[in-house]
């Protein structure tokens, strides 16, 4: 999917909503555990659920990781799900891969070819020949974490050399690598007072922004701060929708909190 499709999808939709489906074993229904495919199941009811309120669905391929064979069958069979059923929402890799050229382009084929993904996240520490794999896809996006929502993220990424925080250096320098256009970039909901900072060196890239929900980012400013006239952003929610409830409604549910979600972000839009 291109940019501007992505685009077209958030203007359509009024919505601009990722759908987190970060499939936990121990917060799904437990009638669930008695089908041959919990976690597709579980997938597979949220989709339905949530997709006329959202542009995008990320899965964190940890969730799928930790359960083997039956965990990675599930992955694919909801990205072919998602590819025959909603051709056109958007679907992101949550992986933070990253390493050595000949290992990234692997990944990237396992995720870009095999799964069929159109984006996934990358991290950027070990620099230019661990990303430019996967940069070197046609309409595929790699999405590089630049500034992250978790407390560990001050660690680093907030340090400053030669006067400028660490973050911003990364960002500068990876729009000089091959294949640029296709960067987008992670920033988390929580530290919303950033994205200015941020607009001010790639205004019209696309924000992959999670927090928002769970983990206390607020909508309102990540719109007044990261927002372009073309939007510009895809706002993660995983936990505050998926696992709203564990009753046997838990998918309509999930269904009303998306949709109060979408309402939020119709009302910002408006604002353009």
């Amino acid at each position: 999917m291109t940019t501007q499709e992505l685009t077209e999808q958030i203007f359509k939709k009024k919505s601009f909503l990722c759908v987190g489906l970060d499939a936990d074993l121990d917060k799904m229904p437990t009638y669930l555990l008695s089908e041959k495919n919990p976690v597709f199941s579980f997938n597979k009811a949220i989709i339905d659920a949530t997709h006329e309120f959202c542009v995008a669905y990320k899965p964190n391929i940890a969730f799928y990781e930790a359960l083997g064979v039956d965990g990675w069958k599930a992955l694919k069979k909801t990205i072919e799900y998602l590819h025959h059923e909603y051709p056109e929402i958007y679907t992101i890799a949550d992986a933070k891969r990253g390493d050595i050229g000949n290992t990234s382009r692997m990944y990237a084929k396992a995720f870009f070819e095999d799964l069929g993904f159109d984006s996934i996240t990358v991290a950027p520490y070990m620099g230019k020949d661990s990303v430019e794999p996967f940069l070197e896809f046609t309409n595929k996006h790699t999405i590089l974490l630049a500034l992250t929502s978790n407390e560990g993220a001050f660690d680093f990424q907030t340090l400053k050399t030669d006067d400028e925080e660490l973050y911003k250096k990364v960002i500068k320098t990876s729009q000089k690598w091959n294949n640029s256009e296709n960067l987008m970039y992670v920033v988390g909901a929580t530290k919303a007072e950033y994205l200015a900072e941020i607009r001010k060196i790639i205004p019209e890239n696309f924000l992959l922004v999670p927090g928002v929900g769970a983990q206390g980012g607020n909508l309102e400013e990540v719109c007044k701060y990261g927002m372009t006239k073309n939007v510009g952003l895809l706002v993660n929610s995983s936990r505050k929708i998926i696992y709203a409830s564990d009753s046997s409604n838990f998918a309509e549910i999930a269904g009303a909190k998306a949709e109060a979600m979408q309402r939020q972000m119709a009302t910002e839009l408006e604002k353009l």
